[in-house]
């Protein structure tokens, strides 16, 4: 285990999607915000691992976490469960109605094109929804980042994440929509 690090190793994460919620003990959170329109209510909570946002709308409640292979996790109502590598997407109807879409990648950058993309996240956390800077590894390295942008609309939700992992010069970006 590396101390001093509050991300684990980008190597080790994994993307999913409940139909459920999940319960809040089972992570440390950093930083939340949350969002309430007549149709829907959404908490997005930035974790060590990323984030996880629990959407409600009706009677069905989804999931969206990222989350370390070994993090302990229900197996019921997981509907999706990938290993966060290169780009993927996904996308979900619900029997409530309710529509998903999610597109998620992980970057790997040179360390210089890495510390510009990084230095543009810490300017764009000054307008994210919601944000956290994690402690730098050491004081020569970028403290980890994430942050959190939406666009709302009455019928759905559209959110942004960028979480960064300094010490594999790594970022993972997540786009998911909610329709109603």
């Amino acid at each position: 285990m590396n101390v001093g690090f509050a991300r684990p190793k980008v190597t080790d994460l994994v993307f999913h999607l409940f139909a459920r919620p999940l319960h809040p003990e089972l992570f440390h959170v950093h930083a939340d915000t949350e969002i309430w329109q007549n149709r829907y209510h959404a908490l997005i909570q930035i974790c060590d691992a990323g984030h996880l946002v629990t959407f409600r709308s009706q009677d069905q409640t989804i999931s969206e976490l990222t989350a370390t292979r070994s993090q302990p996790l229900p197996q019921r109502k997981r509907l999706v469960e990938k290993r966060l590598s290169g780009s993927r997407d996904e996308s979900v109807r619900f029997g409530s109605g309710i529509g998903y879409h999610v597109s998620f990648q992980l970057e790997q950058l040179e360390p210089d094109v890495f510390l510009n993309f990084h230095e543009e996240l810490l300017l764009d956390c000054a307008r994210a929804d919601v944000a956290h800077r994690f402690p730098a590894g050491n004081r020569l390295a970028p403290a980890p980042l994430s942050l959190v942008k939406t666009d709302i609309w009455p019928h759905s939700l559209l959110i942004h994440t960028f979480h960064t992992f300094p010490e594999s010069c790594a970022i993972i970006k997540t786009q998911s929509l909610f329709e109603i």
